[in-house]
């Protein structure tokens, strides 16, 4: 250490832990702690060391201010008390705003419809992950919600798109539809089936009328085929 770091942390322990008489009869307070870290314990006990607002432009601004003193919308200021009982305070506050929305929103959210779309076995061992790429889109032209997904079990060819109408009361025609890519990319018809087949590696809207995806060749091989493409909803 130089002799500089040597002042700076003699200096330190004179300015904080000097003994301090006044603070005996409070427990295990002998001295006056280290001013940064007294806001940071998760006590309800007062600082030790509070600041000194005297000076303060804001607290001025607001002692000045006669709709601003009582302003509900003001957090009130604990100066005595650390930034963790502030923090629960606020939180508790927050939880209180929050309470009331929650109650209607849950109260408004209900089923519309149920799917089965896979089985998995009972056994005990944990079950695979067989939903993948979950998709949304809102088609607000047409009212219509859309969820684009695949199901990783003896169909990773296809994309499954689910659509709903945003009124519950109403249907739409083919509300869930699978589309497999196989190999329809082929350049003849000559090729064989298993030849070129093709998997969906990622799919999103591309807009109200066409789904963009990316698609992968299942042959495992160096220098496997990346597929972009376009593919209209109609």
């Amino acid at each position: 250490m130089t002799q500089k770091d040597i002042t700076f942390v003699a200096d330190f322990l004179t300015e904080h832990f000097n003994e301090a008489p006044e603070l005996y009869n409070r427990k295990g307070k002998y001295f006056n702690v280290e001013r940064v870290g007294q806001y940071l314990k998760d006590e309800d006990d007062d600082l030790v060391s509070p600041p000194n607002t005297e000076g303060n432009q804001w607290f001025n601004f607001l002692k000045n201010s006669t709709h601003l003193k009582e302003s509900p919308l003001l957090f009130p200021y604990y100066p005595e008390k650390s930034l963790h009982f502030v923090k629960r305070q606020m939180e508790g506050v927050i939880d209180q705003c929050l309470q009331k929305p929650a109650d209607v929103i849950g109260k408004s959210v209900h089923q519309a419809v149920c799917m089965s779309l896979y089985k998995t076995s009972q056994s005990e061992d944990s079950t695979p992950q067989l939903f993948k790429l979950p998709f949304l889109w809102n088609d607000k032209t047409s009212n219509i919600h859309y969820v684009l997904f695949t199901i990783l079990e003896n169909s990773i060819s296809k994309i499954h798109i689910l659509r709903r109408h945003t009124d519950t009361s109403r249907s739409v025609s083919n509300g869930i539809l699978a589309v497999e890519f196989g190999n329809f990319l082929n350049n003849s018809v000559n090729e064989s089936s298993d030849s070129r087949s093709y998997s969906c590696l990622d799919a999103h809207f591309y807009d109200d009328e066409t789904v963009t995806v990316v698609l992968k060749e299942s042959v495992e091989q160096e220098g496997k085929e990346r597929v972009l493409a376009q593919l209209p909803l109609s």
